[in-house]
């Protein structure tokens, strides 16, 4: 798989940073859907928004596929091989030395969770909004619940995309594998509104 990203403005002045910003958008979306957040992290570092590698028709991309019911979601072989080439990008485009603040937004979310559960000495900071994980035991998993990393998870009471089954499963392994800052906003859809975004701001500065 060979993806696709766009990149901040000061991405080519910066090869060397000490992070970089990871934008993963979600299921039907593409590369343009969150750089739009990205002055809202507070975060002195270059970004790059990805996109995912099944091309889906007229602009919109998925990083695995969503058919059937929820359990088919969770099939781990395209998920696993959608990390592996995001990790390839990650590899081929940026340094070695940069840690990664990877955001993602509902499927985007399980990217980032991913990333986190593969290659963990590589991550500086997690956000996963309006997403779940893998339900698979991943390479990482003993060492993050044991280092307890960082990591914000938001939601809203009125997402109707992600069933309660993966919201339950995803507390439970959240909440055993990292320092998790768990915000549940009333009323809010499967989208993400300014308050989530400075409860994300606030997150990432502590870190």
């Amino acid at each position: 798989m060979t993806l696709e990203a766009l990149y901040s403005p000061d991405w080519a002045s910066r090869p060397t940073p000490e992070a970089v910003v990871l934008l993963l958008h979600g299921y039907g979306s593409n590369e343009r859907d969150l750089p739009g957040i990205a002055p809202y992290l507070g975060v002195d570092a270059p970004w790059a928004s990805v996109r995912a590698p099944l091309d889906m028709g007229y602009g919109a991309a998925a990083w695995f596929p969503l058919e059937g019911d929820t359990s088919r979601w969770l099939d781990p072989a395209p998920i696993e091989a959608a990390t592996a080439a995001l990790w390839e990008w990650v590899d081929e485009h940026v340094s070695p030395t940069a840690k990664l603040i990877t955001v993602g937004f509902s499927q985007g979310g399980m990217m980032a969770s991913q990333l986190l559960r593969t290659r963990p000495e590589r991550i500086a900071d997690t956000v996963i909004l309006s997403g779940f994980v893998l339900a698979e035991p991943q390479p990482a998993d003993a060492h993050l619940a044991e280092a307890l990393p960082p990591v914000f998870w938001g939601r809203g009471t009125a997402d109707a995309v992600v069933p309660e089954p993966l919201v339950t499963a995803a507390s439970a392994w959240l909440e055993a594998h990292t320092t998790l800052t768990e915000k549940v906003y009333p009323g809010l859809a499967h989208s993400v509104h300014d308050q989530e975004l400075a409860d994300v701001k606030a997150h990432l500065a502590r870190s």
